[in-house]
């Protein structure tokens, strides 16, 4: 029920510059996950970074949670992050061995096991959040959301450039907040994010 479709996401990216392949995927699902894997090592010659981007959401209390939502939810934010990472782990040991600075980005679950795990790899694997909301097509369909109190994804995308040009190393099982992370670098001004 979202704005756009992985294709038009696709076009932008080669609009701006970049090279895209839209594959439809559910991440929930090893063989379809296994198969974007691999369309994207034969399309680009590997896997340097990998952002578990995906989620479900419900803003509602533990109480008015149906288990149903609970499922799909654990599902996508921590099933299909540890299967993403799983999938792309050869690809990111590889691009570590040729020394292209490979890096995990997860916006939900399994950062601190994963550092752990990967570190003697020389794999980063860290969380951004956001301070604030951020005001996306999903967070438009959540009833009595203010998007005048949100702020523009563009804050998280900045702070993930830090992230994701830092030393993979040097900078892992760390769970980093948009703004804080700016500020460590200098960027105070925090109006041109706002909505």
């Amino acid at each position: 029920k979202l704005p756009g479709t992985i294709h038009s996401a696709a076009a932008e990216v080669e609009a701006a510059g970049g090279k895209a392949l839209a594959v439809q995927c559910d991440i929930r699902d090893e063989a379809s996950v296994l198969a974007a894997v691999a369309q994207a090592v034969q399309r680009f010659g590997g896997i340097d970074i990998l952002v578990n981007n995906a989620s479900a959401i419900s803003l509602t209390p533990t109480p008015a949670t149906p288990m149903k939502r609970f499922d799909l939810m654990f599902g996508v934010n921590v099933r299909g992050t540890y299967l993403c990472t799983q999938a792309c782990l050869p690809e990111l040991v590889k691009s570590a061995q040729a020394g292209r600075n490979p890096h995990v980005l997860n916006m939900s679950e399994c950062t601190l096991g994963h550092a752990g795990e990967f570190r003697p790899h020389g794999i980063a694997v860290n969380s951004l959040w956001p301070r604030t909301a951020i005001a996306t097509a999903a967070l438009q369909m959540i009833p009595g959301v203010d998007l005048n109190l949100c702020r523009k994804p563009e804050i998280l995308a900045d702070a993930a450039w830090w992230i994701l040009t830092s030393e993979s190393k040097g900078t892992t099982g760390q769970f980093f907040i948009d703004d804080e992370l700016l500020a460590r670098h200098s960027v105070h001004d925090l109006d041109k994010y706002s909505v």
